[in-house]
């Protein structure tokens, strides 16, 4: 499991090697701090007059969004669960100890993570094989009046003008079209049942009863600093190594030009790339007792 807002890895989630994505994750999760501490603020207000004692973020990943979650909650105990260890000792380092971590290998150990009163997950459920099912196992460890929030797709990341001067105009509509076809992939050879998305019903139909749903923009226009460029270039060459050989020769050719680290055509130098994408989370709340 891990947290992102966006990032959908194709793989399945046991043959990932989390650890060797640790930094990669954390720099998104970064890039998109802004945007996630709006959606923490949120939560906290939503959650109101509740006195929030624990916390758990499910698929945490390094840890970022539990660092926010932890500075949203102060009084809370704030636990970051997630099924790689070494992103969980990421997560340990990062916080200097503020948070508490607890290695799960879900959809199997939903029964060990206790109960809470926010229950974060971004970006973790749609690698179960029934999502429906995962929601439902979070309902249940939440106390009376609790929070459970999910963030779950949003928009795709724009991170290039439609023509940028090389190849066919629109390759970043092609190269979402491929993510699309992975994801779909992915979640075909998931056991279970796929159901409709509709995240708000699926809450619901977890027994809980929905609290909005709301999106929050990440915009870092042009020109990006280069930490943000490093993250673009990586996930460039993930998108490439997991559905290149679907992309036509011209294609191919571009993604080449834009990871070719020395050359100004590159992700890392070229004066147009920008990072805007949107994060958008769901919510829903159990009835108090």
């Amino acid at each position: 499991m891990h947290h992102h807002a966006h990032r959908h890895t194709h793989e399945h989630v046991h043959d990932i090697d989390w650890g060797a994505l640790c930094s990669h994750l954390e720099r998104e999760a970064e890039l998109h701090t802004p945007a996630l501490t709006q959606a923490t603020t949120w939560l906290r207000d939503l959650l109101g007059g509740v006195s929030v004692g624990r916390v758990l973020d499910v698929g945490s990943g390094p840890g970022v969004v539990a660092d926010l979650l932890a500075d949203a909650f102060p009084g809370a105990e704030v636990v970051a669960v997630d099924q790689s260890p070494a992103l969980l000792e990421r997560a340990r380092t990062r916080s200097s100890g503020r948070i508490a971590t607890q290695q799960a290998d879900l959809p199997d150990e939903f029964g060990r993570l206790g109960t809470a009163d926010l229950i974060w997950s971004a970006n973790a459920i749609h690698h179960l094989g029934d999502q429906q099912a995962a929601l439902t196992a979070l309902a249940a460890s939440l106390r009376p009046g609790g929070l459970l929030a999910v963030a779950e797709r949003g928009l795709p990341v724009r991170f290039l003008p439609r023509d940028i001067g090389l190849g066919r105009p629109g390759l970043q509509a092609r190269l979402d079209a491929g993510n699309e076809d992975g994801f779909t992939a992915m979640r075909t050879e998931l056991p279970g049942v796929d159901e409709v998305e509709d995240w708000p019903a699926m809450l619901a139909r977890a027994g809980l009863v929905p609290t909005g749903t709301r999106t929050f923009l990440t915009d870092s226009p042009a020109p990006l600093g280069l930490p943000a460029r490093e993250y673009l270039h990586t996930r460039l060459a993930r998108q490439r190594d997991q559905f290149g050989e679907h992309l036509n020769d011209e294609d191919r050719a571009t993604v080449e030009a834009l990871l070719h680290a020395d050359a100004p055509t590159s992700i890392l130098w070229r004066p147009d790339a920008f990072y805007l994408t949107a994060t958008t989370v769901h919510t829903a709340r159990a009835c108090t007792a």
